[in-house]
Formats: structure tokens, C-alpha cells, sequence
């Protein structure tokens, strides 16, 4: 493997891919960077994607506790409470994250119903691949 790479940092995270994840934060990879294309920060994402080792490791490793994810509209403790990572929540809490209500978080999801957290990302999405499609075919509207 080459040095640090955040983008792969980021996207192993997501994965669960914890080697990756290690190499690349002792490469000096910045944990706590969310890159202009992603807005989201790694520890964040990897909770949302309910990868807990990995973000139990960030957290071991310099990921700052209540750093916000700009694209998820998250905390890393609202992320932990949302995937009801309970062992994440509960290392936050010890690394001085203060309680809040779990009002405040709004309503527990499970890891099953992930598709609400962008819902209009989603729709964009689906709608583009519908328009390639009929291009690729030659019906394009218009």
C-alpha cells in the first residue's frame, strides 16, 4: 500500500474495512477532515454506515467526539443514537460528550430503515439513472 489517502480512508470506513482504515490513519491521514465533495466526516459516515469497530477505532485515534458532519446534519453522538450503535454512544459519552435527551435526537432508527437519511439524494439519483437509460436508448425527453 502507498501512503494516506483520505477519499480511501473515508470510503473503507463506510465499508468496514478496519486494515485499510489503520493504514491509512498511521499514513496521517486527518480523521477529522470532511473533503468538499463528501461533506461528511469519517466518523460520522462510518456510524451511519453502522461500521462500529471502525468508529470505535477513530475515536481511539484523534476523531474529534462532536465534530458535526455538515452533509448528514449528525453528530457522531446523533449518528450513534440514530444506528443505535450502543458501545459508540457510550465512548462518547466517556470521552466527555455531554447527555442529552434522547428527544433531541429524534426518534431510534435501526440499521434496516437507512434509506430515510437522504431520501432526496436518493430521488435524484434515481432520477438521473432513468434519464442515462433512455439516453443509452435513444428516447431522451426533449
Amino acid at each position: 500500500m502507498s501512503g494516506g489517502d483520505w477519499k480511501e480512508m473515508f470510503n473503507a470506513g463506510c465499508a468496514g474495512d478496519l486494515a485499510l482504515v489503520e493504514h491509512h490513519v498511521k499514513s496521517g491521514v486527518d480523521v477529522n477532515y470532511a473533503h468538499s465533495e463528501f461533506l461528511s466526516t469519517p466518523l460520522v459516515a462510518a456510524i451511519l454506515a453502522g461500521q462500529e469497530t471502525v468508529a470505535l477505532y477513530l475515536l481511539d485515534h484523534g476523531a474529534n467526539p462532536t465534530l458535526p458532519s455538515e452533509f448528514d446534519a449528525a453528530t457522531p453522538l446523533q449518528a450513534a443514537r440514530q444506528m443505535g450503535l450502543l458501545a459508540v454512544e457510550q465512548r462518547l459519552y466517556a470521552m466527555g460528550v455531554p447527555r442529552a435527551p434522547a428527544a433531541a435526537d429524534g426518534p431510534a432508527r435501526s440499521s434496516r430503515t437507512d434509506l430515510y437519511r437522504r431520501p432526496l439524494t436518493y430521488l435524484v439519483l434515481g432520477v438521473l439513472l432513468v434519464l442515462l437509460w433512455l439516453i443509452g436508448r435513444g428516447m431522451a425527453p426533449g
